[in-house]
């Protein structure tokens, strides 16, 4: 897509020095302590919160959220929270522009709903109580993304204490991200008309590559997923009675996954699941690479171990670091994310359990059709039982990934600009394992956006998992990089 012709601007507009400072204040005296109040209150996503609506947490989000935006009293801010009957509420914010020539929109976008608590915190930490120490902010959500409003509008407030010129700023935050967003089309439909003519969307829900540069998100996989359950049994029975007889329903349904995946490589087998590297971005992941090296894959904690004096680790999948980025941002993955049907360890006894049920996750390459992929995988996964069985695949839906347009050459000099400005080094590119359906809607209804997506998901901050935090010093940088390159962009 060829980008349209704009002006430049110059790079000094914005005082980076002045940006980082005030914002480095407003961290420090308000912010940390925001969003360690938001990590306290479980506004679980209302795929795992079915009476998120009774219990009141993501309405408590919200009117907190709204609560601290109209506190700041920004020049022309006008706020609501916007209700669709029967969906989680959204934050709608709208700024007008203050530079002459300005046509175009920049819409600034974050979530307030959260994953569930997960197992593992270390004894000193908890997912729904806050804990900041060296420079890192512990609690569910708190990194994703519950941060993403406050420091869009600490960034708008950075342009606006030095006069600095920008178009017109709206915000979208909503409240169903971690459910697949799929209240969130209804609500983009609904707010055509006041979302106006975007020309750069601004995504604080990603990941960075290292805490050393700004990083951009070229790409986002898809995800299709569901339950898969299989019944052999209408009730358990004594193990020593059918044992060899009765057929394990945890047997067949390793079978029936055998059908989807290699075990031994992890591999999908159906090639639709798969899709071409566009040269673009297999250029981005070498030079990725080159950067992160074998940081790519140590930064997870592996699972270790003592043996004959030396500890050893559990190994990834490759240690290529190409191919490393390559498999968890272009190559379709199956992750198996809860079971059912499977009593606790002391619980079970020499029974035959009557079914197993596994969730699985089937993340997909970003050019990948999601509901072409959820059909296929409930054929596949349905179609001739072994022994006959009850096999069903109850899909909680999909979402298609995300490809980034081409960058115009405005953007790509703001992002250097706004790198080189707070963190001394060039903006670094990579895709992201992860879902955020808001960028393919939004890159279809505004095909001439540019995207920066970006966040502070880096090296080990562990969102959904145990002691997720959101490293406070990289966002600090991160919130006047936004700032800078809003203003950097032309009319």
């Amino acid at each position: 897509m060829n980008a349209p012709l704009h002006r430049e601007i110059p790079a000094s507009i914005l005082n980076a020095t002045q940006a980082l400072s005030q914002v480095t204040s407003q961290w420090d005296d308000d912010i940390v302590r925001q969003v360690s109040d938001y990590i306290s209150i479980p506004a679980k996503s209302p795929t795992f919160d079915s009476d998120w609506a009774q219990h009141g947490f993501i309405d408590t989000v919200m009117r907190n959220a709204a609560a601290w935006v109209e506190a700041q009293k920004v020049e022309g801010l006008a706020l609501e929270i916007v209700r669709l009957e029967g969906r989680t509420p959204v934050l709608f914010f709208e700024i007008p522009a203050t530079r002459a020539d300005s046509t175009q929109t920049v819409l600034m976008y974050g979530h307030l709903d959260k994953q569930p608590e997960f197992t593992g915190w270390r004894n000193n930490l908890s997912p729904w109580a806050a804990k900041y120490e060296d420079g890192k902010l512990y609690g569910r959500g708190g990194a994703d993304d519950g941060y993403a409003v406050y420091a869009s509008i600490a960034a708008v407030q950075a342009l606006k204490s030095q006069n600095v010129p920008h178009p017109r700023i709206v915000g979208l935050i909503e409240t169903c991200e971690e459910s697949g967003s799929y209240d969130l089309l209804p609500y983009v439909n609904a707010l055509k008309a006041k979302l106006g003519e975007v020309g750069l969307v601004v995504c604080l829900d990603s990941g960075a590559g290292n805490y050393d540069q700004l990083w951009l998100t070229t790409s986002l996989r898809g995800n299709a997923g569901g339950v898969l359950k299989v019944e052999v049994l209408t009730e358990g029975v004594h193990s020593g009675d059918a044992s060899g007889l009765v057929p394990s329903s945890f047997r067949i349904l390793r079978q029936i996954l055998d059908r989807l995946e290699d075990s031994h490589t992890g591999r999908l087998l159906p090639p639709s699941f798969h899709c071409e590297v566009p040269a673009e971005r297999l250029a981005q992941a070498r030079a990725t690479a080159k950067i992160l090296g074998d940081e790519v894959y140590k930064r997870f904690p592996w699972a270790h171990y003592d043996c004959e004096g030396s500890t050893s680790f559990a190994l990834p999948t490759t240690t290529d670091p190409v191919e490393a980025l390559l498999n968890r941002t272009w190559r379709p993955t199956l992750s198996v994310t809860g079971a059912e049907g499977l009593p606790a360890l002391k619980d079970a006894g020499n029974v035959l359990r009557p079914y197993t049920a596994f969730k699985l996750s089937l993340r997909l390459p970003p050019l990948i059709d999601a509901s072409t992929a959820v059909q296929t995988l409930k054929t596949l996964l349905e179609d001739n039982a072994p022994y006959q069985a009850k096999v069903t695949f109850q899909s909680n839906g999909g979402a298609t990934g995300w490809n980034a347009p081409s960058t115009a050459s405005w953007f790509e000099n703001a992002l250097n600009d706004a790198s080189q400005s707070f963190f001394g080094a060039p903006c670094g590119t990579m895709g992201q394992g992860g879902t955020i359906p808001l960028m393919g809607m939004l890159s279809k209804g505004f095909p001439n956006a540019q995207m920066m997506v970006c966040g502070v998901l880096g090296p080990k901050s562990n969102a959904h998992g145990p002691n997720e935090f959101l490293h406070v010093p990289y966002a600090k940088k991160l919130t006047a990089a936004v700032a800078q390159v809003i203003a950097l962009m032309p009319g």
